[in-house]
């Protein structure tokens, strides 16, 4: 499976913020949005990611506060990426040996969308599922699995 597969269900919504806007506008997108990171573009080129890392280690170190900063001062100005083309197998040991929860996926200069650690386990876990199905029902009289009560934690 390959980062498109990822980008083509996800769908092509890009949140993006300026190096220029203040930390808290891109709180307020983030809030807004309900979600946890934004492109940094300058002129239409990716300069960064904000993530609610970034900003809550911000707040912390400002008591607190925003303080008035910028976006660029607090962005991470050299964000690990991939390609559509990268394979899910190579993104997810990237991902937990940097720490990463979002990767922008990069088709030379242009931004094509953003990828979360979620999106990713989410992929693999659904893998797995149609697999296992698959070999359920290649296997003749495999017994369905039961819902109700055992299915509960």
């Amino acid at each position: 499976m390959k980062v498109s597969d990822i980008l083509r269900v996800k769908g092509g919504t890009l949140y993006t913020i300026s190096p220029e806007e203040s930390l808290i506008r891109a709180i307020e997108t983030m809030a807004e949005f309900d979600i946890g990171s934004l492109a940094v573009m300058d002129h239409g080129d990716l300069v960064g990611m904000l993530t609610f890392r970034e900003v809550m280690h911000t707040i912390a170190k400002n008591g607190g506060s925003t303080g008035g900063v910028r976006v660029r001062s607090v962005m991470d100005d050299h964000p690990m990426s991939c390609t559509p083309e990268t394979e899910l197998d190579q993104v997810r040991p990237m991902m937990l040996e940097k720490h990463t929860r979002y990767m922008p996926v990069m088709d030379k200069k242009m931004l094509m969308g953003v990828i979360s650690f979620y999106d990713v386990a989410k992929a693999v876990v659904d893998s797995q599922n149609f697999e296992n199905k698959m070999l359920k029902a290649y296997i003749r009289d495999w017994p369905e699995e039961e819902t109700g009560e055992a299915g509960k934690a």
